[in-house]
């Protein structure tokens, strides 16, 4: 008996493919699905939000809906005290170019609502029922993307609108003052904003007060000196970054001689410690976040984030106050 070898073992074995087979489509199935002769929208997802904060003994409650594939969403919110009493009820209809919001307590609604106009103007317009009071603002987009014109308005006028004009760099507006005694007289406001020596000087203008700032930050530390004119207040923020985990915050006004400082530590994601220090209230506290601080609730472990602080006041330590906030959210 004679083994042969096998084809991959054996250099003169030749394997003679197969002639292809012709690819023979199969006959459609008879489709078993049908469509319903009548089509009923699906419920839409709820969103229930509670929140409390200890020192107010208060709770927040927020029930809110998408509807019309997420085209429009309703919210109503209230007060819920320790007693039991129901306070500040509102309830929001919101969406892209119409919103209402509707005080139940008080029987005052607040409307809004933005136009497009063209593809470079905007028409926005709010107005207050109770009040009779409103504003109406139009944006028209230059040329560039960065370059647009503003100009709003109170609704009754009583005088010239306000215009903004923003730039790459910064913006400034012009407005009429308010004073009585003062007429025909215009007030002007704004910010620049420039790249200076590795750092970010700007300069604001507002209420015959210039502020200038130069900012400058790495990936350990960020210095931010302001000084104030005519008054010459000066003040600087100073950071320090230990590593990716730890930070240190120093804030000193050189006129008041008053300070804060505020040391933070991350552990991953949801863990956040900080402790700090402000010598104006002379006050100490520390707080834990179980929770991104910044994020919503939606991104939190079991969609709940908490939120405990102690202060201890430096001239009564015995008055030290423990509290706390929890905000938990549902989805059904």
């Amino acid at each position: 008996m004679v083994e042969m070898e096998p084809a991959a073992g054996n250099p003169n074995y030749i394997m003679v493919a197969p002639p292809p087979t012709p690819a023979v489509e199969p006959p459609p199935l008879a489709s078993t699905h049908r469509r319903p002769i009548f089509s009923f929208p699906r419920r839409p997802a709820f969103r229930v939000t509670s929140e409390f904060d200890s020192e107010s003994a208060v709770f927040l409650h927020k029930i809110s809906c998408k509807l019309w594939d997420s085209l429009a969403k309703f919210k109503f919110s209230f007060n819920h005290s320790s007693k039991g009493d129901i306070s500040e009820p509102q309830i929001s209809f919101v969406s892209k170019h119409l919103s209402l919001h509707y005080d139940v307590e008080y029987h005052n609604a607040l409307v809004k609502t933005s136009i497009d106009v063209g593809p470079r103007l905007q028409l926005t317009a709010a107005h207050d029922v109770k009040a009779q009071q409103g504003e109406v603002t139009m944006v028209a987009n230059v040329a560039d993307p960065g370059y647009s014109l503003e100009l709003s308005t109170p609704v009754p006028s009583v005088g010239l609108p306000k215009a903004t004009f923003r730039f790459p760099v910064g913006e400034f507006s012009v407005k009429e003052k308010e004073e009585e005694e003062v007429k025909n007289s215009l007030s002007l406001s704004g910010i620049l904003k420039g790249q200076i020596l590795n750092g970010v000087c700007s300069a604001q203008y507002k209420d015959e007060e210039l502020k200038l700032r130069y900012g400058y930050k790495d990936d350990e530390m960020s210095f931010l000196p302001i000084l104030s004119l005519p008054s010459n207040s000066l003040s600087f923020a100073f950071k320090r970054r230990f590593g990716p985990s730890d930070k240190l915050s120093y804030w000193y006004n050189c006129d008041s001689n008053y300070w804060s400082a505020v040391y933070k530590r991350t552990y991953g994601k949801d863990f956040k410690f900080k402790a700090g220090y402000d010598s104006e209230v002379r006050l100490g506290w520390a707080s834990l976040w179980v929770g991104d601080e910044s994020g919503k609730a939606k991104t939190a472990p079991m969609q709940m984030k908490v939120q405990f602080m102690l202060q201890v006041p430096q001239d009564d330590i015995k008055s030290s106050v423990m509290m706390f906030r929890i905000k938990k959210r549902w989805d059904f």
